[in-house]
């Protein structure tokens, strides 16, 4: 079946967003300032992102009824998210432009296949190995060493799905400790410091990539983002050159955002791909308040068929998430000179929730 044609959309027309996480309100309020309209769909009845849009559809992922009275309201459809079903990316993109293209979403939701496709792009990663039985499991400690990190190949983030093996530490245990399920053994990586690149592809094949961020993890969860990243010119270069490499490569549409490590080897430092999320991404929040373009509205303006900003930085930025409880202490940012808050709208915090952030913007 021949896909939907395409045309650059005009303001009034409607983009549909699958997923009603912070991430769905965010892209609706960038679409909102453009003149666009957003309808969510999320199975989920307390999405935060239904306060912010014009229609909402509150149905499973699975629900061909639903999804496909979605997309009859809808000129285009994206995602905030890249855990949404493959079987429902394929049930609309036969009806609407889904952008990003679903086979993108299929190959970033297997870890061990997107793996595979960085290091055919010769694009340096941790060392790693298949797992899916006992066998395979002894082998790739045989051949990774430890200490490791087991990951389930699917449904995993914010450290969910994974496991540490440690030198003394019994694999198989940890294997069970994830289900069984079909893992990928990753060398542990010693680095220098966690950086991201959020770029953006349009439909014409032009790339705009944002500042280089360096990130720090809480509880497996990321806590704070600095831009610029305090790294080499150099490096950042060579980050920025990778994830535009990896968005020509799958023919991107959207913004995406490749999760790196700066690690040491004795003088020299090298720069290796963690992960790559097909999607907007928490490491691009600064980009808010501290850019002249968001990563959401340059999402938008990529699948609208709309030409890229080219972005900016205001001066230097802090991004921090305010996780869980951290959110009801919300009112001592807003007596700090120059910090934007956002809150996302959600319920009652809970432990390892984000349920906002707060950045800074420092001109001098």
């Amino acid at each position: 079946m021949s896909k939907p044609a395409f045309h650059a959309l005009k303001p009034g027309a409607t983009i549909g967003i699958l997923g009603g996480g912070q991430l769905g309100r965010m892209l609706a309020q960038a679409a909102g300032q453009l003149g666009l309209h957003c309808h969510i769909f999320a199975p989920e009845t307390d999405s935060c992102a239904f306060e912010v849009v014009r229609r909402a559809t509150i149905a499973d992922y699975a629900d061909r009824a639903a999804l496909d009275a979605f997309a009859q309201d809808c000129d285009v459809i994206t995602y905030e998210f890249e855990n949404v079903p493959a079987e429902t990316a394929a049930f609309l993109a036969a009806r609407k432009p889904v952008l990003p293209d679903p086979q993108v979403l299929a190959l970033t939701q297997d870890r061990l296949v997107e793996k595979d496709f960085v290091s055919r792009l010769k694009i340096p990663t941790a060392p790693y190995a298949a797992v899916g039985s006992a066998g395979e499991l002894a082998a790739a400690v045989k051949k990774i060493g430890l200490p490791a990190v087991l990951k389930t190949r699917r449904l995993g983030y914010d450290g969910k799905g994974q496991a540490m093996i440690r030198k003394g530490d019994d694999p198989l245990k940890a294997w069970r400790s994830l289900g069984e399920a079909p893992c990928i053994l990753e060398g542990f990586v010693t680095f220098a410091c966690e950086v991201s690149v959020v770029a953006a592809r349009s439909r014409d094949g032009k790339v705009a990539s944002f500042d280089v961020a360096e990130n720090v993890h809480r509880d497996h969860i990321l806590k704070t983002t600095a831009v610029p990243a305090r790294i080499s010119a150099a490096e950042a270069s060579k980050a920025r050159k990778i994830a535009e490499k990896i968005a020509k490569a799958f023919n991107y549409v959207g913004v995406l955002a490749v999760e790196m490590f700066v690690v040491k080897n004795g003088r020299e430092r090298h720069v290796l791909v963690n992960e790559i999320a097909p999607r907007v991404h928490n490491s691009g929040h600064w980009t808010l308040d501290g850019c002249t373009v968001s990563q959401f509205e340059q999402h938008i303006r990529a699948v609208a068929g709309w030409t890229l900003a080219r972005p900016m930085r205001l001066g230097r930025v802090e991004m921090t998430n305010l996780i869980g409880k951290e959110a009801n202490d919300y009112a001592k940012w807003l007596a700090i000179p120059g910090a934007c808050v956002h809150l996302y709208g959600k319920g009652d915090p809970r432990p390892g929730r984000k349920m906002g952030h707060v950045t800074r913007v420092f001109t001098k």
